[in-house]
């Protein structure tokens, strides 16, 4: 009988090759990895824009002053505030004295939160505040304005940006405690043109404004959300 060759271990197969785990080999994956990141994040940030038409597309919330309908660390998805828009309003806004009367609201309350540039100044960060009225250019809104929100002013004469200075709108943050008056009482921003809103909130994400991983600044910027009477950065 001839020799059992079935206890023969088998060869390895010559034509497989061997992992190469050598340090360049390793980098070249590392940087696979990064770039396959890099690039999901860039194609996610770019559908954003593609749906919101607005750079960037979310804004993360340092400050308090929307609470409790947005709260710090939450994130906002911002729209163009003319893109999509179904609602009767100023250019694509809807203020909350308009939507008191045909029940729209946004984020709890009446009416459109809208980030625009304080003052018109892109300088400077960028403010999330509702949108209350909107004025014509030299108009007396005194008494158009809800009196709880104009501090210890008696008449126009009394009060800030009033008459308007040119039209647009007053705005106001939903906080009861930190923010009572109109921003353009406390002079946080003058009244509010159309050309420097940038957009309006459309939802939020709880919490994610916390994370602060890079490619970050390809997904979202921060604002300023003043507090009463100051000004306090804010991450949007």
């Amino acid at each position: 009988m001839g020799r059992d060759e079935s206890s023969r271990s088998t060869p390895p197969d010559e034509t497989e090759e061997s992992v190469d785990a050598s340090p360049t080999f390793r980098l070249s994956l590392y940087v696979r990895d990064i770039g396959t990141s890099v690039g999901a994040v860039m194609l996610v940030g770019a559908l954003l824009f593609a749906v919101s038409g607005v750079w960037p597309p979310l804004v993360a919330i340092e400050s308090g002053s929307m609470e409790p309908h947005i709260d710090t660390g939450d994130m906002v998805f911002v729209m163009d505030a003319e893109r999509f828009s179904e609602q009767e309003g100023r250019h694509g806004v809807v203020t909350a004295a308009e939507g008191s009367k045909t029940g729209y609201r946004t984020f709890q309350q009446y009416g459109d939160v809208i980030v625009f540039a304080p003052n018109g100044n892109e300088e400077r960060t960028p403010i999330i505040h509702r949108s209350m009225l909107w004025v014509d250019a030299g108009e007396n809104w005194y008494d158009r304005a809800n009196q709880t929100y104009i501090g210890n002013a008696d008449s126009c004469d009394e009060l800030r940006n009033c008459p308007a200075p040119h039209s647009g709108f007053i705005t106001k943050g939903d906080n009861k405690v930190t923010n009572t008056k109109y921003d353009q009482v406390t002079g946080a921003s003058t009244v509010v043109r159309p050309e420097w809103v940038i957009g309006t909130g459309t939802f939020r994400i709880p919490r994610l404004g916390y994370v602060r991983v890079q490619p970050s600044q390809l997904w979202h910027t921060s604002v300023s959300i003043p507090m009463g009477e100051a000004s306090v950065p804010a991450a949007s």
